[in-house]
């Protein structure tokens, strides 16, 4: 599959721009609210950013990294390859999403969280939105990045991008859907 970079780059900004908004757009809830679960085994809002904020602990420092120390001049055409596709895909929001085991150090269930969590989370937002920016200045095919599994395994920048933030999309919108329920059961 091949994209234009600087389009991808455009679209992966328009979905962080997207996710940052939905959660600054609840991030003044009450702290029940933000907390609440609809069972004992599901995630409530701050649990869904709490996963993402732990990836993005790996990931922005990595791809910070690899585009500072690139020394490949950006090209107009990006290539995902069949692992990239994959793993992109199978982190990607869809509508009849299907439920993915995550990793023990990844999973942020029963752990005591609060609005720091929101603010983290908006940190890191908006330094993926300064990484997408510095991304348009080396080739997203040849800068490669480790990935949170396997620091043997390698990514194109582009894939990686494409992980983290639809993997973002993915957990934004069960926190929307999460926040939905609370507010159909307060009002109940």
């Amino acid at each position: 599959m091949s994209l234009a970079s600087k389009k991808l780059l455009q679209d992966l900004l328009v979905i962080t721009e997207s996710n940052l908004k939905s959660i600054e757009n609840i991030q003044n809830e009450s702290i029940e609210v933000l907390n609440w679960k609809a069972n004992a085994k599901s995630w409530s809002i701050l649990e869904c950013i709490e996963h993402l904020n732990r990836y993005g602990d790996f990931y922005i420092p990595e791809i910070t990294n690899k585009i500072t120390a690139s020394k490949h001049q950006s090209s107009e055409i990006f290539k995902s390859n069949w692992l990239g596709r994959y793993f992109s895909k199978s982190v990607s929001y869809t509508k009849d999403l299907k439920k993915m085991k995550t990793f023990k150090s990844m999973n942020p269930i029963n752990s005591k969280l609060n609005r720091k969590t929101i603010t983290k989370f908006i940190n890191q937002q908006h330094q993926i939105i300064d990484l997408l920016s510095k991304a348009a200045h080396v080739n997203l095919d040849k800068t490669k990045t480790a990935i949170s599994i396997s620091k043997i395994i390698k990514l194109k920048l582009g894939d990686t991008f494409r992980v983290v933030i639809y993997h973002n999309e993915r957990h934004i919108k069960q926190a929307e859907a999460v926040f939905k329920q609370v507010t159909k059961n307060t009002l109940k």
